[in-house]
């Protein structure tokens, strides 16, 4: 009966690698535990086996989940590009003129189309101040 928890076991090691959510590790190394157990104990019932599968399972969900999803967390609060754009100032590297719907700046080091913020015209060269991303857009205004 071990060999159905070390299949069962890596079954769910597939379906975890196939998610990125950590959905069924804890599932895994409960079936990876208790395919050892069986080794060890052969004569172990299966209702035994369950059990221990369930207890196990979620003795780990319980202890490591809440540490697992602020790591997670943590990890996912990274700068955008609205936050490393917006703020910042930028040069103006073509012509913004709304009414054409034309012109560029650079910002970071990269080109964005641009828009200015109250319609006026803004002269290649000059250093404007990022204001908001609309779309593909950063709409500016003049420093």
């Amino acid at each position: 009966m071990n060999w159905f928890w070390f299949v069962f076991a890596i079954l769910l090691l597939v379906v975890e690698g196939l998610t990125a959510q950590l959905v069924c590790i804890w599932f895994s190394l409960s079936g990876f535990a208790v395919a050892v157990t069986v080794s060890l104990f052969p004569k172990m019932g299966v209702v035994w086996q369950v059990v221990l599968f369930v207890v196990l399972s979620g003795v780990l969900l319980l202890s490591t989940r809440g540490l697992v999803k602020k790591l997670l967390a943590r990890k996912k609060s990274q700068e955008t590009n609205l936050e490393l754009v917006v703020g910042h100032d930028a040069v103006v590297t073509e012509e913004i003129d709304n009414v054409h719907g034309q012109g560029t700046v650079k910002i970071n080091g990269l080109e964005w189309s641009a828009r200015s913020l109250d319609e006026r015209v803004i002269a290649k060269g000059e250093i404007v101040r990022v204001v908001q991303i609309n779309g593909n857009k950063a709409i500016v205004e003049r420093k």
